[in-house]
């Protein structure tokens, strides 16, 4: 299941396609019987979260906050939340060219692939998000 709040008011037509691919994309990595929530929010509010956890004063595009730690062989009916940027996706999206709805999918999913408990911290890791990215803006 996928729970989406909006924070800030996201284009029309985004939340129902968002809602349908993750949960799509969710099911074909086999955790379709889990939970999500997505916030939509805008750069003041997760450069707050950023600086809160992190410790970075800046905003950034999307954030994870996994309900349990990833490994552990008990994973919860809610796998976490994932907040995304309206403001940054925005920017980011004029930057590549595409539509705000495909650059919010992609940070989405994203955002799903750090709660499965993957990270980016060398080159050879960012193949599973290139491929978790690419597979949502097609379903």
């Amino acid at each position: 299941m996928v729970e989406i709040v909006a924070n800030k008011r996201p284009p029309r037509g985004l939340i129902p396609r968002l809602r349908r691919a993750l949960s799509a994309l969710m099911e074909e990595l086999g955790v379709g019987d889990k939970a999500v929530t997505v916030i939509l929010t805008g750069d003041r509010r997760i450069r707050a979260l950023k600086r809160e956890w992190w410790g970075e004063d800046e905003a950034t595009d999307v954030l994870s906050f996994p309900h349990y730690e990833p490994g552990d062989p008990f994973v919860p009916p809610h796998l976490g939340d994932i907040w995304i940027s309206l403001d940054t996706a925005k920017r980011q999206a004029e930057e590549r060219g595409v539509p705000l709805e495909e650059e919010v999918l992609v940070l989405a999913a994203h955002g799903l692939w750090h709660l499965l408990g993957h990270d980016h911290r060398q080159e050879e890791d960012w193949g599973g998000f290139r491929r978790v990215q690419e597979r949502i803006l097609a379903l």
